[in-house]
């Protein structure tokens, strides 16, 4: 199809939860258990990272450092962002199959691409032991990618290029040009960015909105241009190529590159083309 051989997709806010709710509220339970007190904005600012390294991020704000020196008389250390993390991932099991639903149209995205010859895979800052049963329900909807690769897999997760790389070599795809990554995330573009693959980013379904679905219906026209070049900035900023509203949308953007692929551009000639 034009030259592009795979699409790989992240997870939540992209394909499936609608807003990516449920690591906001992982998070937040996390921290409440040590008594500790976050916000949902503050908790989606290192979304994409994996977990441990975003619950480390979390730790250096300084409100949440300060707070946690109020709730327990010294700063956090190594031995409590593991405590944080363990609590983290059980409460993240129940709240990610909570809100599994596909995102509307990922399951006639997908069938599109694979009649055209695309082979299919993701990447997601989720460890293995949340995937696993959340796969389960998506393959269910019908989003079942070939290959899925978690934060826990590699050395090291987003926004490093190894999470692509290992999709890359499993699913038998080169050169990086010839790939699309899709992206909720400035870490998820990031990763994409810096694997030499093109960068499409998702603005009203994924992290930068921060809202459900049936809550965005019942916005208003003027509102919802604003949430969408709010959560389309850090995208840009991070490379994204192109940035579209949700993955219903993503059939134009591959249609747009596998036009610049036609054309003879790679995505570091047309980074940043499609703002």
């Amino acid at each position: 199809m034009g030259g592009i051989k795979a699409v790989i997709f992240d997870w939540s806010g992209t394909v499936v939860d609608f807003g990516s709710r449920a690591p906001v509220e992982a998070f937040v339970e996390a921290f409440a258990d040590r008594g500790v007190t976050i916000h949902d904005t503050e908790a989606r600012g290192p979304m994409g990272l994996g977990k441990r390294d975003h619950i480390e991020a979390l730790a250096r704000m300084p409100r949440i450092a300060a707070a946690w020196r109020h709730a327990h008389g010294q700063d956090i250390m190594a031995g409590d962002i593991d405590q944080l993390h363990e609590i983290f991932e059980g409460r993240i099991k129940e709240a990610a199959l909570r809100r599994s639903t596909l995102v509307p149209g990922t399951a006639g995205v997908v069938g599109d691409l694979r009649r055209r010859g695309v082979k299919i895979g993701s990447t997601t800052g989720y460890p293995r032991s949340v995937l696993t049963p959340l796969a389960r329900l998506a393959a269910a909807e019908g989003f079942k990618p070939e290959v899925m690769v978690c934060s826990d897999d590699l050395a090291a997760g987003r926004p490093s290029p190894l999470m692509m790389y290992r999709c890359f070599i499993d699913l038998a795809v080169w050169p990086a040009s010839a790939v699309v990554k899709v992206d909720d995330t400035a870490p998820g573009i990031a990763e994409a960015v810096a694997a030499g693959s093109w960068a499409v980013g998702v603005t009203l379904s994924g992290n930068g909105t921060g809202l459900d679905e049936s809550d965005l219906t019942h916005l208003d026209t003027t509102e919802i241009n604003r949430l969408r070049s709010e959560a389309a900035a850090p995208l840009h900023e991070a490379g994204a190529h192109l940035v579209i509203d949700t993955v219903a949308d993503l059939p134009a953007a591959i249609d747009t590159i596998a036009g610049n692929l036609a054309a003879g551009r790679t995505p570091h000639d047309d980074r940043g083309n499609g703002r």
